[in-house]
């Protein structure tokens, strides 16, 4: 399935497009478009201004992801609050990783292409994944 997305993308558009590979789905596709009207007919956007998955109610598009597609795992929601504290700032949740994750995910930007920010991001976000997990796990931060 092909997912298309606004190009130049950063935080929250790098952390959707690892939520749709890892957790919704596996073949996913994305494409990078600088207006929506280039959309591909059977594609799915997403963080788009006006689209089904985008930010809505003061939830980013990784919220809304969750909400949709109803992924239930804590550690995922654990990831939303980083997620829309570094795209947002709203001070919504307590996520200190957030601005540090916001400025890797910048700098990312600025020197690679949309299809290369992916590929570094995954390993980043698959990270994070597991040291929530551990740490729920654990009940307190793994070494």
């Amino acid at each position: 399935m092909k997912w298309a997305t606004r190009a130049g993308i950063h935080i929250d558009r790098a952390a959707c497009s690892w939520l749709i590979r890892r957790h919704v789905d596996k073949e996913a596709e994305f494409v990078f478009v600088t207006d929506p009207a280039q959309v591909p007919e059977h594609a799915t956007p997403f963080d788009m201004r006006g689209v089904d998955l985008g930010h809505h109610g003061g939830d980013c598009s990784f919220e809304t992801i969750l909400r949709r597609y109803e992924l239930t795992d804590p550690v995922l929601w654990k990831l939303a609050e980083i997620v829309h504290e570094a795209d947002l700032d709203d001070e919504r949740y307590d996520a200190p990783e957030a601005p540090g994750l916001d400025v890797a995910l910048r700098g990312l930007s600025m020197i690679c292409d949309d299809e290369r920010v992916l590929e570094l991001t995954g390993p980043l976000f698959d990270g994070l994944y597991e040291y929530h997990r551990r740490a729920g796990l654990l009940g307190r931060e793994p070494s």
